[in-house]
């Protein structure tokens, strides 16, 4: 079948006529993966035959596993307007809707192949499939229950129905799940691989890298199982395993979190001398990530280079006052004549960072006195103590919606004698009503032009409050009092078991008891700002 399509059988539907043995030599040599061969076969007997479905479906399907799906699918609804009644055209029509994504097309498709045969299998599990796509993750679990019904040896049903209760955040039955498909397919990888990181939320770490390991040794080249075995060193605090390890993010197939650079100049890991010499060192993820990772850049320096940092341009103007760096650059600028370069994630490997050894956890970033000075204007005579607010990170990362809460849940327990201010540049439309009903929260929004500019807000704070997002790693770089809420199994950075930060001191955890358990991380901060409160009525009095 096409590319990333779930397998069907191949047609059945075959005319009596004297093109018989030829069909069955090309669907064959089909079967056999010769697929030029099968294809003018099949054209043949179209020249002999037009109304030949079977070799048009089949030419149909020829077509998707070359990647020609607009073909495909035209060839396979003139197979279907001659012969109406095959359930396996209209599952390998869903299966070519599939590939070019559209979805509720497919699913139309393997309603109808059902229609005809209500026991076929794999149309319930590829239907299952198209509504995992739509995020319609119940209804696949029903489909991919439906097909283990007709099919309890079918591996990929019991992994697809791992996928999606993992979807739901239903770790443990995701795993059972992909045991069972492990135990009917011994040399399923992405069963491994995907079990892997159900264990993982479960905060299994053990278990997690014996089956990273198992992926591994069924696949050596499988870069997301490397890459997820370093995470979870890392999340267990692991730093001699994690960071040599997570320089498998470099060779993923498919990664727009990480952006890989080609410059001429080689790659500074540590080995060559920086005494007057010039580096670059550049930022590859997410705002948080530079934030984090600049803090390097004076150590760096005391090797003896200069160092240019270059970095995405809402971060340009926080990180020109950053310790030893000489310039600051926007990507895509002109970079001046250098000698090495070295991502910014790479540093803690260069320098085998661990635990004890992680640089400036106290303060490595300051806001600019200006901007400080604009924004405390700006705010104005406040008595009450000013509380930072930060609910939600991005929709672009994958983790947002296990990081991020609705500012309606985040709200309903906070104290009516703390000032809130938004951090938040941007809000999500769901956020948008609930933001506009609370005076008591003050949202400047498009005023925050950059990261200067947030920087100077939280500085103005008593407390930030934020979940795992860039302004947490931000507040916690200018050393500001920070109370992070996280998840149950949250980002490696923030470890597990602990209610601090070996990366900012200034940062406080409040974790998650149970998967998806916000409301006892909101009321233990609802508390801990009570206790702030009686403290400071206690020295007025």
């Amino acid at each position: 079948m096409c590319k990333n399509i779930p397998k069907q059988n191949l047609a059945s539907n075959v005319f009596d006529t004297p093109t018989k043995a030829k069909f069955h030599e090309a669907l064959l040599l089909h079967q056999q993966g010769k697929l030029l061969k099968a294809q003018a076969l099949y054209e043949d007997i179209l020249k002999l035959q037009p109304r030949h479905f079977d070799s048009l479906h089949l030419l149909g399907v020829i077509a998707c596993q070359t990647n020609n799906l607009p073909k495909g699918l035209e060839l396979i609804g003139q197979a279907i307007a001659l012969n109406p009644e095959n359930p396996v055209f209209y599952s390998n029509q869903g299966n070519t809707f599939q590939a070019l994504m559209q979805f509720e097309s497919a699913i139309a498709s393997y309603n109808q192949a059902i229609t005809l045969n209500p026991d076929y299998a794999e149309a319930y599990n590829n239907r299952g499939s198209a509504f995992q796509k739509i995020k319609q993750f119940d209804n696949a679990i029903e489909n991919y229950n439906r097909t283990i019904s007709l099919k309890p040896d079918y591996a990929d049903a019991y992994y697809n129905r791992g996928s999606a209760l993992q979807e739901l955040k239903r770790f443990a039955e995701a795993v059972r799940s992909y045991d069972r498909a492990i135990a009917l397919n011994p040399d399923f990888t992405d069963a491994y691989y995907n079990r892997g990181n159900a264990l993982k939320e479960l905060k299994l770490l053990e278990d997690a890298v014996k089956s990273y390991d198992q992926a591994i040794a069924l696949n050596p080249d499988h870069a997301e199982a490397y890459l997820n075995k370093s995470l979870t060193f890392l999340l267990g605090g692991d730093y001699d395993n994690g960071w040599a390890l997570y320089e498998w993010r470099w060779k993923q197939e498919k990664s727009p979190s990480i952006q890989k650079r080609n410059f001429t100049q080689p790659l500074w890991i540590g080995k060559e001398s920086l005494i007057d010499k010039t580096i670059v060192l550049h930022s590859e993820q997410g705002f948080g990530d530079t934030i984090q990772f600049c803090r390097y850049s004076k150590s760096v320096a005391e090797l003896g280079a200069r160092v240019i940092m270059e970095v995405e341009q809402p971060l340009v103007r926080l990180l020109q006052d950053l310790p030893g760096v000489s310039d600051v650059l926007a990507k895509g600028s002109s970079i001046p004549p250098f000698d090495y370069h070295c991502p910014l994630l790479t540093l803690p490997l260069v320098f085998r960072t661990n635990i004890q050894s992680i640089p400036y956890a106290e303060k490595y970033l300051r806001s600019n006195t200006s901007k400080r000075s604009y924004w405390a204007s700006k705010l104005g005579d406040i008595k009450k103590p000013l509380v930072g607010l930060v609910w939600s990170g991005s929709p672009m990362n994958k983790n947002d919606n296990n990081r991020s809460i609705f500012l309606a849940e985040f709200i309903q327990n906070l104290p009516s004698y703390c000032q809130y201010i938004s951090l938040q540049k941007e809000v999500k439309d769901i956020d948008k009503k609930t933001l506009e009903r609370n005076s008591s929260i003050r949202h400047f929004g498009d005023e925050l032009n950059d990261f200067a500019d947030t920087a100077a807000l939280c500085e103005l704070m008593d407390i930030v409050i934020s979940v795992d997002t860039a302004i947490a790693h931000l507040s916690g770089a200018l050393g500001k009092e920070t109370w992070v809420l996280l998840p149950f199994s949250p980002d490696w950075r923030w470890l597990l078991d602990r209610n601090d930060s070996p990366w900012y001191r200034s940062v406080k955890l409040y974790r998650q008891p149970a998967i998806g358990d916000w409301d006892s991380v909101l009321s233990d901060v609802s508390d801990e700002l009570a206790k702030i409160n009686d403290s400071q009525t206690s020295l007025n009095k």
